[in-house]
């Protein structure tokens, strides 16, 4: 399995990519597509986020997808995708269900 690594060579936490997200601009594209399309989301990039996911078919994205769908307000829409997700429908505030997304991927990778 491949593992998301920080400079000490320990799997990337959730603390840790938020500050490799305000250090730098662009996305690195060592991460997985639904990692980065959650990092341009972060940086207030929906359209980026969105085109890296769109197109994308599995099950990761999906759940990325539907996040995306639901921060647009475009809750049937969402309600799609999170079924293509196999992911419970999140009822929370949108910041906590990044939260939780991002921190399932990087222990995923």
């Amino acid at each position: 399995m491949d593992f998301l690594l920080n400079n000490l060579g320990k799997i990337m936490t959730l603390d840790e990519f938020i500050q490799l997200l305000e250090k730098q601009e662009r996305g690195p594209e060592f991460l997985p597509l639904a990692l980065q399309a959650m990092w341009y989301e972060k940086r207030g990039d929906w359209d980026k986020a969105h085109q890296i996911v769109q197109n994308a078919s599995d099950v990761d994205s999906a759940w990325v997808h539907a996040y995306l769908h639901r921060k647009e307000g475009d809750d049937s829409n969402a309600r799609y995708w999170y079924r293509r997700s196999s992911q419970v429908e999140f009822k929370g505030e949108l910041s906590k269900e990044w939260e939780q997304i991002v921190s399932d991927l990087l222990q995923k990778s």
